[in-house]
């Protein structure tokens, strides 16, 4: 059984830093992209970034040059480090993984197959 389970989330102050992990289970994703989406209270679940099997990466244009993420293919891991945060990154983070091998990373949320159940971030003002 393939398992996404995401961690890392909390509470911190605008300006602030906080990494989420992602880590997979039951399957090797090595050779898969994975990406990262967010859904805030009454907001659609949005994109967020992506990474390829090559290391590629996409990023949505709110979180271009605040976030990165990188994957640890060792530990079959996707993270996604946020950096500068805001109020408006306060969302619930969702970690998921295409079943397609070599495929490119995409912003395209019916593209992925697998999906973690998500943790909680939150940003004060």
């Amino acid at each position: 059984q393939v398992q996404l389970v995401e961690s890392g989330g909390g509470l911190v102050q605008a300006g602030g830093s906080l990494r989420v992990s992602c880590v997979a289970s039951g399957r090797t994703f090595s050779s898969n992209t994975m990406g990262w989406f967010r859904q805030a209270p009454g907001k659609e679940r949005e994109f967020v970034s992506s990474i390829n099997w090559n290391g590629g990466s996409l990023y949505a244009d709110s979180v271009k040059g605040r976030f990165t993420v990188f994957r640890d293919y060792g530990k079959n891991a996707v993270y996604l480090q946020m950096n500068s945060l805001k109020p408006e990154d306060t969302a619930v983070y969702f970690c998921a993984a295409r079943d397609t091998y070599f495929s490119d990373a995409t912003s395209e949320a019916l593209e992925y197959h697998y999906w973690g159940q998500g943790t909680q971030v939150t940003v004060s003002s």
